[in-house]
């Protein structure tokens, strides 16, 4: 379940990072790099934090299939570019929320404490993404308050955690907690929900 999950993931993390590429109009190197960048960075970021040796995406090859495939489809434009920004960001989400979900988990089964298990699950979920935006030059989706990012990565965090300690987590658990993950995270994409900026009134800009 959890490779299976975390290959998923990985494909649509890949997907955003490869029509950002497009975006950009980058080159065939460049969509891979992205594409490596979504797809992979966030879950080595969390194996190098839980310091249990090389990181899952270098020591298993098969976590480059879904990245290479995800660079392929856009190339040969089975996923096409049309209306790209709606299509990027829905890629996106799916990422978000599997890799929540998988984070938290995988934390869990190191032996790390609820709160870390959670705080790692929003780092494996939008690490990724933020290596991808700030590598092409864009505003990381974490810190735009339009459609709520960190927020959803919380809640599937949290909530893959509570099941966890309650021992009620398995595959429907996961895959109902990323569904729901999604579906607030298209929800607020679609109603521009925004989170409170850093200060409550802001002042006249000088």
């Amino acid at each position: 379940m959890v490779l299976a999950l975390e290959l998923v993931g990985t494909f649509a993390f890949a997907v955003s990072g490869a029509l950002l590429a497009v975006k950009k109009g980058f080159d065939i190197v460049g969509s891979l790099l992205l594409a490596s960048l979504a797809g992979l960075g966030g879950g080595v970021i969390r194996d190098v934090m839980l310091a249990q040796g090389v990181p899952t995406a270098f020591g298993a090859p098969l976590y480059l299939i879904p990245v290479a495939l995800a660079v392929l489809v856009v190339f040969v434009r089975l996923i096409r570019e049309d209306r790209l920004r709606r299509t990027l960001l829905a890629f996106d989400a799916v990422g978000l929320s599997l890799f929540c979900v998988m984070g938290s988990f995988i934390a869990y089964e190191a032996g790390l404490n609820p709160v870390a298990c959670v705080l790692l699950g929003v780092t494996t979920a939008v690490g990724g993404g933020a290596l991808r935006d700030v590598v092409a030059n864009e505003v990381p989706q974490i810190f735009n308050p339009d459609g709520v990012y960190a927020a959803p990565a919380f809640l599937g965090a949290a909530a893959t955690t509570t099941a966890l300690e309650l021992g009620i987590f398995n595959a429907f658990a996961a895959v109902g907690i990323a569904a729901g993950i999604f579906v607030i995270r298209f929800l607020a994409l679609k109603f521009r929900w925004r989170v409170p900026l850093a200060v409550l009134r802001p002042g006249p800009v000088r």
